[in-house]
């Protein structure tokens, strides 16, 4: 076993020669970033209120092919908004999967609405819509008031499905049995900026979506989110309710609503609006990663998490698959102690204590992947000449 790590590692940082350690994904500055940020100083508009705010979402939106593009602090802080603004009220359930990022549930409960906890696929490591089928047709009933849970009692409004690690869930089944069942369709596309499903951009077929920029996604701004959506009333309240929910006058302070300041800094957005204008050649870097890391590890035997059927993943984060948990647990022992960073899937949502009072069914593919799912290094390469970009 040992033979084989050591093929990995040393595979790896082939790949990554002049990095010690070998990050799981690093930032990558290339571009316009420092003359933007020394503009955005100069300026003094370093809040929320600036033209870079205003361009980053611009070139969001037109990238993504949608009609409104809101830029937040973070995507946690956009999940939330997005719940609000579309109406989602307390108590109400949102179904989503159990394999995904802490945050996904944390925003729904920010919103003061529960998570339901269902299976993935294997084929996508996102949202299964046989799993929640199961849940609908065993668990649920209609009523004059809408889709219960017949468990917890608690109203069903929405599914929201998360593109795990940059790879497209099949949202078309997704999208199919919530028009079937009166749910709202939402995507959590923190992970997918620059993935396609059947050529159209993951966060576009639903009611509204969201995207991350945080230190380690495919593009940056240090820290933010933003909220896709092509409905009108939704982008509108959205807008309102991040920027403290004030009416706009020349110099009057007046709140209609309990607003939320998430709106993000102009500071954040220059550093955004440099990232995009690069970012094809971010994908196409990450795409030939992908590539050499599928051709490596089919010569050893070792599974390589490749984008699913119909879809165009970005590989934000490579992932393989190994044999158990405990060859999974030694390889990320051996890994992290050779300087090359490692790390395992997320813990199941259906087993941490704050989400123990949200209703779950069982989630077997799940549990498989857990047990199996390693993200190796996903950096864009970077060499000579992509460093002067």
């Amino acid at each position: 076993m040992n033979d084989k790590f050591s093929k990995i590692i040393r595979f790896i940082k082939e790949l990554y020669p002049d990095e010690n350690p070998v990050p799981l994904h690093a930032p990558r500055f290339m571009g316009n970033e420092k003359k933007y940020l020394n503009d955005c100083i100069d300026s003094t508009f370093v809040s929320y209120v600036g033209k870079y705010v205003t361009e980053f979402e611009e070139k969001i939106k037109n990238f993504a092919n949608i009609k409104h593009a809101i830029a937040m602090v973070n995507g946690t802080a956009a999940i939330q908004i997005m719940l609000i603004a579309a109406g989602i009220k307390k108590d109400e359930e949102i179904i989503t999967q159990s394999l995904t990022f802490a945050a996904t549930a944390a925003a729904i409960r920010h919103a003061s609405a529960y998570p339901v906890f269902v299976d993935v696929d294997k084929s996508t490591l996102g949202l299964s819509p046989e799993s929640c089928e199961i849940f609908l047709k065993k668990y649920t009933k209609k009523t004059k008031n809408g889709l219960i849970n017949k468990v917890t009692k608690r109203k069903i409004v929405a599914i929201m499905p998360m593109h795990t690690f940059g790879h497209p869930v099949n949202i078309n089944e997704i999208k199919q049995i919530c028009e079937k069942y009166g749910l709202i369709l939402f995507e959590d596309a923190a992970e997918s900026l620059g993935s396609y499903y059947n050529n159209n951009h993951t966060g576009s077929f639903g009611k509204a979506s969201v995207l991350s920029f945080n230190g380690n996604k495919t593009i940056t701004t240090g820290g933010g989110g933003m909220i896709l959506t092509n409905d009108d009333d939704l982008a509108e309240k959205a807008r309102h309710l991040s920027t403290t929910a004030k009416l706009k006058h020349p110099w009057a302070f007046i709140h209609d609503a309990i607003g939320y300041n998430y709106r993000l800094p102009n500071i954040n957005a220059a550093i955004g609006c440099s990232q995009m204008e690069y970012l094809a050649y971010i994908l196409q870097n990450k795409r030939e990663t992908a590539l050499l890391y599928d051709k490596f590890f089919s010569e050893i035997n070792i599974t390589f998490f490749k984008e699913p059927k119909n879809a165009i993943s970005n590989y934000w984060l490579n992932t393989i698959l190994l044999n158990s948990q405990d060859e999974r647990d030694a390889f990320l022992k051996y890994s992290n102690d050779l300087a090359v960073q490692t790390r395992p899937a997320w813990t199941l949502m259906t087993y941490l204590k704050p989400y123990s009072d949200c209703f779950r069914i069982d989630v077997p593919n799940a549990k498989w992947l857990e047990e199996r799912i390693v993200n190796i290094p996903s950096s864009v390469r970077i060499n000579n000449e992509n460093q002067k970009r």
